[in-house]
């Protein structure tokens, strides 16, 4: 028996329940890119990294609001049925779980796009840097 088959594999319903819930959770950077190229973004974009990070590349029409800037005051920009995806720096990075967890708790969808800036680069997928339409960058201080 070799490592890969001497635990035993889940049960197919165990492995569909598995996915599905895994899926209701991520979203890739390929599907992201998709809903841009195809005007079908109904989600909001947030880069949750810092504005110094966001001002020298970020994924185009995100809009920049680290986790910690993110109230109940601040979330009622938004519908309260809006989908936010969130992204970071990369799978090195725990910033998209902070951002996912403190949007849960403020009770707002939200889906983390896997792979962050690092996925979007492997995908081959441009880049924006400066301020955006609709950013909220603020300068260090």
């Amino acid at each position: 028996m070799s490592h890969v088959s001497d635990i035993p594999c889940a049960a197919p319903q165990d492995i569909e329940r598995r996915y599905a819930e895994r899926l209701a959770f991520e979203t890739d950077c390929w599907d992201v890119h998709e809903a841009m190229r195809t005007n079908n973004m109904d989600f909001v974009l947030l880069d949750v990294r810092g504005p110094s990070l966001y001002l020298q590349a970020h994924v185009p029409g995100a809009i920049n609001l680290p986790h910690g800037k993110m109230t109940a005051a601040k979330m009622q920009e938004w519908p309260a049925d809006a989908l936010f995806v969130v992204y970071c720096a990369g799978p090195h990075c725990n910033g998209t779980d902070r951002a996912a967890l403190r949007l849960g708790k403020l009770g707002r969808k939200v889906k983390v796009m896997i792979g962050g800036m690092t996925g979007w680069s492997d995908e081959g997928f441009r880049f924006a840097s400066g301020v955006q339409p609709g950013s909220v960058v603020e300068a260090a201080g």
